[in-house]
């Protein structure tokens, strides 16, 4: 079997698929295709795998083939040693993994020049086979019959005592290159082992956020990923030791590995002459070869996995983040608070167009509070404006006040308040394409600009951000930064396809994240929209510089006109298929135009009945689907969370109460919720359900609207407690576990904007665990 059947065949197998499956999605992604574009549109290539199966096929495909040729280039090496016999290949070729590609490769990688390899040199490898052959051999006096003057640059072995540690260096290495062996060792030392954690004399003040890790121990391959981060965290800044143990290694005579290798090399203590000596070769090899190097692998492996269990944390929250709720194309007037500068106010057109901007001072020390009421009003009439969004941060409860009350005064006029998350608006404000975007604006009016438009839609205007930047993520800044990116970049490109772009109103941002396309194209996209106006036609787009036929056919179906020519331009109908939905049209006896929404009609049609070579039934079923509801955006019917009245501050809040919030954050251990208090609430994962609950995320996500108890106040350490079951009394548990530690639940308090920026994101505990879309983390100024 070559290498690419190979792989084709192990993907399918863990995939839980046919090879005929994976071999044509392989193919479409080495063609250029793209995950959005295959799990839509070629349902019947690859036999309907969704969008998540590919995702991990993606990346699995990658893996495989750096180990395909890693594996080629280590055959290669050995062969060109002369040392490449049947067995060893059958082993290479039947290697699964880098990690045992590289146990095996290990004796025949070329090195510095070793101990082992000087005491070669020196003729001693006879002396190291005769022992361990024969230990009833005298290691003394088998030992000087190797005794020899340097000559050349083959070194002298001077006595005995230098003739043993010679032969001892050669075992060593011999042993701690036997792959089996290896293997065995490192998969004990993770089933079975401790990881401990203790802290470093004199560290015991200036780490105190880690002082729940100062005496730590718990089974390594079970360690959640946010304290292992911790404690990898810790050790990092100098606060803890890590080691990795096995259970009673500290009381028995023995190491239990040294007993292992031991055994596997044929070594036991019967008394005879070099016995002894032979043992204390097998602790040199434990202690000075494998253990440090088992132990350094074992904590990368638990790295690694953490890593990808905190990229799985961000990458979903970010998800739910970006697919939250939009407002809708409504005019919108947005205020960022703040005191002593004032609250810059933004008002946008229905299409997210900039109109006007304005200071306030509502607040202390100046409390123009009626002048703020005047200047607001003016600026919601003049510009028939629907909606009012008021950013999160410092003085934001007090602001939304002052929301309230013009909305009081402007009654009856149709105006509603919602509150949104600043997350990433300086970051966005102070980039290179709000400079770009509106280059006569201040940094701090482009802020206001974009929490009206995150209002509206909040994909449409977080994907300008950096997603690091949002403040969602677990741990971010110890994580793959690679990783991390490649994950991000995946999940933003699965939500705008997965909603739609708008081709006539969509940003160079919004545009670049559609499928087939990138930066340039899509900046090539709005120059000729600019330049001849709107698009009538999908066609259209093939007249735009450097987008062929290939990227067309992958970036088409994504992208929506309304109101165009052909009105299927709006739906998510590939142009591939309109000659299909012609036909479908004939045979109903209907114009095209009033087939579309007609639900009566469309359901009475079987897919089967239209399927050819070309399009399967899955692909008319989805054709069919479409045009009963064309252009429906997936996300949910926007709603927002009502802050209780009097509650703006952490003093406010009192045990019992029951308050409506905003998840804000999803982790391993729980959720985060803002109650508008400019500090989240931790719900416990014990406290989200009255059932068992594994993974929270099955029970919440960010962005929900929550009602919970509180069942905690620590005023000297900013933390609340909260729960989602309701009957719950406060004193008969609380609501945040004792294994939730200073380093597992960081203070939530918002750091200034200024410090943010400068960051890029909080640096907590848990990472920035930060906003949905409407109700979030607070930052102040």
């Amino acid at each position: 079997m070559d290498a690419h059947a190979a792989i084709i065949a192990r993907l399918a197998d863990e995939l839980a698929v046919r090879p005929q499956q994976v071999s044509a999605t392989v193919e479409l992604l080495d063609g250029g295709a793209t995950v959005p574009f295959i799990s839509r549109y070629r349902k019947e290539v690859t036999g309907g795998l969704d969008d998540t199966q590919l995702r991990q096929l993606d990346e699995r495909l990658i893996y495989l083939r750096e180990l395909e040729e890693r594996r080629a280039a280590v055959l290669a090496a050995i062969d060109e040693q002369g040392k490449l016999d049947d067995d060893l290949k059958r082993q290479i070729e039947a290697a699964d993994t880098k990690q045992r590609l590289e146990d095996l490769y290990l004796p025949y990688k070329k090195k510095r020049r070793t101990k082992a390899q000087i005491a070669r040199e020196a003729g001693l490898e006879p002396l190291a086979e005769a022992l361990l052959a024969d230990p009833s051999l005298d290691p003394q006096a088998e030992a000087s019959r190797y005794l020899r003057p340097a000559e050349g640059e083959t070194p002298a072995v001077e006595d005995a005592k230098a003739a043993l540690d010679g032969a001892k260096q050669i075992l060593m290495e011999r042993f701690a290159e036997e792959a089996e062996l290896v293997g065995t060792l490192r998969e004990r030392l993770w089933a079975e082992g401790q990881l401990s954690a203790r802290v470093i004399a004199g560290q015991e003040q200036q780490g105190a956020k880690f002082s729940d890790y100062f005496e730590h121990d718990e089974a390594l391959a079970k360690t959640p990923s946010h304290r292992a981060l911790a404690m990898f965290r810790g050790r990092n800044e100098g606060v803890l030791s890590l080691a990795i143990k096995l259970p009673g290694e500290d009381e028995a005579p023995l190491h239990p590995a040294q007993v292992a290798i031991a055994q596997h090399v044929g070594i036991s203590d019967r008394g005879r002459a070099a016995d002894k000596w032979l043992a204390e070769v097998v602790r040199w090899t434990w202690r000075v070869k494998l253990y440090t190097h088992l132990e350094t692998e074992l904590m990368g492996r638990l790295r690694e996995r953490a890593e990808q269990e905190a990229i799985g944390v961000f990458a979903a929250n970010l998800k739910d983040l970006l697919l939250a709720a939009p407002a809708g194309p409504k005019a919108t007037l947005a205020i960022d608070p703040g005191l002593r500068t004032g609250c810059k106010v933004a008002v946008v057109d229905a299409t997210g167009q900039f109109l006007e901007h304005a200071t306030i001072y509502p607040h202390a020390p100046q409390k123009r509070w009626d002048e703020a009421l005047a200047v607001l009003g003016k600026l919601v009439e003049r510009h028939g404006v629907e909606l009012i969004a008021v950013g999160n941060g410092t003085a934001s409860r007090e602001t939304d006040k002052l929301a309230g009350e013009l909305i009081k005064r402007l009654a009856p006029r149709q105006l509603a308040k919602v509150m949104v998350s600043e997350a990433g608006a300086s970051v966005y404000s102070a980039s290179e394409y709000a400079a770009r975007e509106f280059p006569d604006l201040d940094v701090t009016i482009r802020g206001a600009v974009s929490i009206a438009r995150r209002l509206q839609d909040p994909l449409g205007e977080l994907v300008k951000i950096e997603p690091k930047s949002i403040g969602v993520g677990q741990y971010q800044h110890d994580v793959s930064q690679v990783q991390l990116s490649r994950s991000l970049e995946a999940v933003i490109e699965d939500c705008v396809n997965a909603v739609g772009v708008d081709l006539n109103m969509a940003s160079v941002a919004l545009l670049s994240r559609v499928s087939g396309l990138n930066l340039g194209l899509a900046e090539n996209i709005v120059a000729r929209r600019n330049a001849e106006g709107a698009f009538s036609s999908r066609r259209a787009l093939l007249e735009v510089s450097r987008l062929g036929p290939k990227t067309f056919e992958q970036c088409a179906g994504f992208l929506r006109i309304m109101g165009g020519d052909n009105p299927l331009d709006a739906s998510a109908v590939h142009p591939e298929a309109y000659s299909l939905v012609e036909r479908i049209a004939e045979r109903s006896g209907r114009p095209l135009g009033s087939l579309i929404g007609d639900s009566a009609t469309l359901k009475a049609l079987k897919p089967a009945d239209f399927a050819d070579e070309r399009f399967g039934v899955p692909t008319v079923s989805d054709i069919l689907n479409e045009l009963d509801k064309p252009g429906r955006d997936p996300r949910p019917e926007f709603k927002a969370a009502e802050f209780r009245e009097g509650v703006e501050t952490l003093e406010d809040l009192e045990v019992g109460m029951l308050l409506e919030g905003t998840v804000t954050n999803v982790t391993h251990f729980g959720a985060f919720v803002d109650v508008g208090v400019h500090q989240d609430g931790l719900v416990h994962i014990s406290a989200l359900s009255h059932k068992f609950v594994e993974d929270p995320r099955s029970v919440v996500k960010a962005g929900d609207i929550v009602k919970v108890k509180v069942m905690s106040v620590d005023l000297e350490r900013a933390r609340i407690g909260l729960s989602m079951r309701l009957d719950d009394q406060p004193g008969e548990q609380d609501s945040s576990s004792p294994r939730q530690t200073r380093s597992d639940k960081p203070s939530r308090k918002r750091e200034p904007r200024s410090s943010r920026q400068a960051k890029g994101q909080a640096d907590g505990q848990v990472g920035a665990l930060g906003a949905a879309l409407l109700q979030a983390r607070r930052k102040g100024k």
